[in-house]
C-alpha cells in the first residue's frame, strides 16, 4: 500500500511540475540547488587581467526592481573574497556580499571542480 501511494506522490508531483511554465521551472531548480548548495567561483576581469575572484558563492541572484516587476542591471551574491587567487578560503580571507553590473563588468562563473 505504502509503494502505490508513494508512486501516485511521484506522478502527481511531474505533473504538477509539467504543468509549470518554464520560468516557475527554472526558479523551482535555482531554489533546489541553492538548498542543497554550491561551490561556485566567480572571476572578475579587467581586460585579460584576473582583478578579484570570490570562491564558496552558492549562487548569483538579479536584483529585482521594487514593483518586482523588472530586472535591475546587476547581479548579487554572497562568497569568500580570494585575495590571494589560490582557489582557498584560507584563514584570513572571509565571507562577503559582493554586487557587479551586468553591462560594464567582465566576469566567469562556474562551479569549482
Amino acid at each position: 500500500m505504502m509503494k502505490t501511494h508513494n508512486y501516485l506522490i511521484g506522478i502527481l508531483f511531474c505533473l504538477i511540475l509539467g504543468a509549470c511554465t518554464q520560468e516557475t521551472q527554472n526558479k523551482l531548480g535555482r531554489a533546489v540547488q541553492n538548498w542543497t548548495g554550491t561551490n561556485g567561483v566567480l572571476e572578475v576581469y579587467a581586460g585579460d587581467k584576473l582583478v578579484k575572484r570570490f570562491i564558496e558563492v552558492d549562487k548569483l541572484s538579479t536584483a529585482i526592481s521594487t514593483n518586482g516587476k523588472e530586472p535591475r542591471p546587476y547581479r548579487f551574491g554572497y562568497g569568500v573574497l580570494d585575495q590571494n587567487l589560490n582557489l582557498i578560503a584560507d584563514d584570513d580571507e572571509s565571507k562577503v556580499y559582493f554586487e557587479f553590473s551586468d553591462y560594464s563588468t567582465s566576469y566567469i562563473f562556474y562551479e569549482n571542480p
